[in-house]
């Protein structure tokens, strides 16, 4: 099944049948583009740490690419950010985590650059923040070595870490942060 084989909006259902990543976006199934070593290695670094926190502190729930969340904004959508911090009650039967994130990472790949990719995302930081999220963290490895630290009270003022520096994710992981220079152990 693909994107264009479906003649009405695309179902939960409809993505759980998809052979292969994908995200459900305003109804169409988004396939996700394969990733390198550097973008897959820093989302990692990521999730690390938030479980190291998740263990010694507890209060919510690390979660790595693998993870796919259902939101409604108003419409039904299932994303899978690179990294997140959940909160709550896990269904450990339900094919995908409901309910949004308080945090999210998004670390770029190779087709995350350019005005139709910049488009792209701006969107997916738009669906995010009306589902809840609190705070998101847009990672570019590969060309500026930064964290753009986007909040929900104040969604198009990013604040930009850079390396040598370090990122928190408050007040969605009280006490936590994060050191960019960590992205490329």
């Amino acid at each position: 099944m693909t994107t264009s084989s479906l003649e009405r909006e695309a179902t939960l259902e409809d993505l759980l049948e998809f052979d292969g990543r994908a995200e459900l976006i305003n109804g169409e199934i988004v396939p996700m583009s394969p990733t390198g070593h550097t973008p897959v290695s820093a989302a990692a670094q990521v999730t690390a740490s938030l479980v190291m926190w998740a263990r010694a502190h507890g209060g919510g729930y690390a979660y790595g690419d693998g993870g796919s969340f259902l939101i409604r904004t108003p419409r039904q959508q299932v994303l899978s950010p690179d990294a997140a911090w959940w909160v709550g009650t896990p269904d450990e039967h339900a094919p995908v985590i409901r309910g949004a994130p308080v945090f999210v990472v998004e670390v770029r790949s190779t087709t995350d650059y350019g005005p139709s990719a910049e488009r792209a995302m701006q969107r997916k930081r738009d669906l995010w923040f009306a589902a809840g999220v609190q705070v998101l963290w847009d990672v570019d490895v590969l060309r500026q070595q930064t964290i753009r630290v986007y909040r929900a009270d104040a969604p198009e003022s990013p604040a930009t870490v850079r390396r040598g520096e370090v990122a928190d994710a408050e007040p969605a992981v009280p006490g936590w942060r994060f050191a960019v220079a960590d992205l490329f152990v």
